[in-house]
């Protein structure tokens, strides 16, 4: 029997029978800001999403198609002292740090407005995929701030040069421009057709083996702190451990059974 899922203040989570989970941002306005109370909601919900072992994939959406987020709230950050700010940063720190701790693949589905702290939530997902009115962009020195904590992730993504382009000018990105950069995998044709984008790459998450997939991004993570010289070693350890369960030969047995019925024609 599956969990009830729990209702969370600002975070709507839906499952399908085939484990793939849908996280929407919820009473965040109609840019999907994120304030303390509404960052503390999502965090909550994803760290609740980490612990589901019958999750597939997770995707993450803003309600509504005018924005993934637009950022964090600027009238709150317009009251912070020096330590009010640590906390308010800190937040958002935990829930970029609960979103990469999720251990299957997570998609930031983005339709339009994806700014500042909305994109660092973005980039601390496995995958980006986006419509073509989406725009991108860290504003943060505009109002008088530097870009910081999961800002950090963009230089691995889109190289240094296109970091200092984005973090120092606080200019804006359209959904092309940011895909031929690398911080987006794929726009979709039109608006309408973000939904099967996601949909053709779930697929072939919910098709592969699950323990594989959840290896996958283990390994993945590792790598990104990792030599080569470890990356290499651990990968032997780790492809040895999976031939623990009987999920590789479950999943090789069709490819198996068709080479023998071809020997046997």
């Amino acid at each position: 029997m599956q969990e009830q899922i729990p209702a969370f203040d600002h975070c709507r989570i839906e499952r399908d029978q085939e484990g793939l989970y849908t996280a929407t941002i919820t009473g965040a306005g109609e840019l999907n800001i994120l304030s303390s109370t509404v960052t503390r909601s999502l965090t909550e919900a994803m760290v609740w999403l980490r612990a589901r072992d019958d999750a597939r994939a997770v995707i993450l959406r803003g309600s509504g198609e005018r924005a993934f987020l637009g950022g964090a709230n600027i009238y709150e950050m317009a009251e912070c002292t020096p330590q009010t700010a640590r906390a308010f940063i800190a937040g958002l720190r935990d829930l970029c740090e609960a979103v990469r701790g999720i251990p299957v693949p997570t998609i930031a589905r983005i339709p339009g407005i994806c700014l500042g702290a909305g994109l660092e939530l973005a980039a601390a997902c496995d995958m980006r995929l986006a419509a073509p009115a989406a725009r991108f962009g860290m504003p943060e020195v505009r109002i008088g701030i530097p870009s910081v904590i999961h800002a950090a992730l963009l230089p691995g993504l889109i190289g240094q040069g296109a970091t200092n382009w984005l973090l120092l000018t606080g200019e804006m990105l359209g959904a092309e421009e940011a895909c031929r950069m690398g911080l987006v995998e794929f726009v979709s044709a039109d608006q309408a057709g973000l939904d099967a984008l996601i949909a053709r790459s779930t697929r072939g998450i919910l098709e592969s083996g699950p323990a594989a997939v959840r290896t996958q991004k283990a390994l993945l993570r590792h790598w990104q702190g990792a030599s080569l010289e470890a990356a290499v070693a651990n990968s032997v350890e780790v492809f040895g451990a999976s031939f623990r369960s009987d999920e590789p030969q479950r999943y090789m047995a069709p490819f198996v059974a068709r080479r023998a019925a071809r020997k046997g024609e």
